[in-house]
């Protein structure tokens, strides 16, 4: 017996290793300028019962299964007590569960309310991994994101004051050659407002059938920054960055053309010291046909 997915079937990269339950499909709100994910998806609730017999089924063949991932887009749009059932019947059968995590959109978040995050953190939902994108207003509008950057900080503070960790995910070159600065030191003024637990970056890629409709948001006026420009917005993101909590910090997805690993803003000068190193010796940048794009 194996477990079957509705493909395709999306995860972070630290997730890997873990159990996924697919509890929805698609997503949610699948209107995001720059993304492709789930456009062959039409978004649905699973019926419960359904991912109750799957989470049995997962438990006979990895009983020692300690972390799961809640698939797909945006599990956490699934009512309150929903969740709360799937999350009982995990913590049933799983005896090593030690942590349950899933995405999030803000809007899903900011939904909850405060108790509702409590209970599902209490149930060991512990992990939000949601896309911040940018800081920068302008940009964000033209992103369909759903969500202001007022409402993306609220978002971050309602989880993180639930006892839940916050995984963000900033992308480099989502405003172009024309306004990268401003990109770049909106968002490192969220995030220093409002510090995730994680904060990642990556590089924008345009799947072919998102990349005209993408161009279409900024009217002609979007220029693709290569990978110079690239490590110019994560100079200036960096060199802005002082979270009043700290947050741990990488560049590490196979978009990025610089790996980076630290905590902030406790290694910030050091990080900006590697990327200045790698910007003058350009063969320690990651060669496109490593990148996992």
């Amino acid at each position: 017996m194996t477990l079957s997915y509705h493909m395709p079937l999306y995860r972070p990269p630290s997730e890997a290793d873990n159990l996924i339950i697919q509890a929805t499909l698609g997503c949610g709100h699948n209107q995001c300028a720059f993304c492709s994910m789930y456009r062959s998806k039409t978004y649905e609730e699973r019926p419960i019962e359904e991912v109750r017999a799957e989470i049995r089924d997962a438990a006979r063949l990895w009983p020692e299964a300690h972390r799961v991932f809640l698939g797909d887009g945006d599990a956490l749009r699934l009512p309150t007590d929903h969740l709360l059932t799937l999350l009982g019947d995990l913590a049933g059968v799983l005896p090593a569960l030690a942590r349950v995590s899933c995405y999030a959109t803000p809007a899903d978040i900011l939904h909850k309310e405060p108790a509702e995050l409590a209970a599902l953190r209490a149930a060991k939902l512990s992990l939000l991994y949601m896309g911040v994108e940018t800081g920068d207003a302008d940009t964000l509008r033209r992103m369909v994101k759903g969500a202001s950057t007022e409402a993306v900080g609220r978002a971050i503070e309602r989880a993180r004051a639930a006892g839940m960790k916050v995984s963000a995910t900033v992308i480099l070159g989502l405003a172009g050659r024309g306004r990268w600065r401003e990109h770049a030191q909106a968002t490192a003024a969220l995030i220093n407002r409002t510090p995730p637990t994680y904060l990642s970056t990556l590089q924008l890629h345009l799947t072919d059938e998102r990349k005209e409709s993408f161009l279409e948001r900024f009217q002609g006026s979007f220029s693709f920054q290569d990978d110079g420009g690239m490590l110019d917005e994560l100079e200036e993101l960096l060199d802005h960055l002082a979270p009043r909590r700290p947050v741990i910090f990488r560049s590490n997805h196979a978009s990025n053309a610089l790996a980076l690993a630290g905590t902030l803003p406790r290694d910030r000068d050091r990080l900006l010291g590697q990327l200045r190193h790698a910007r003058a010796h350009g063969a320690l940048l990651r060669p496109l046909w490593a990148r996992g794009i």
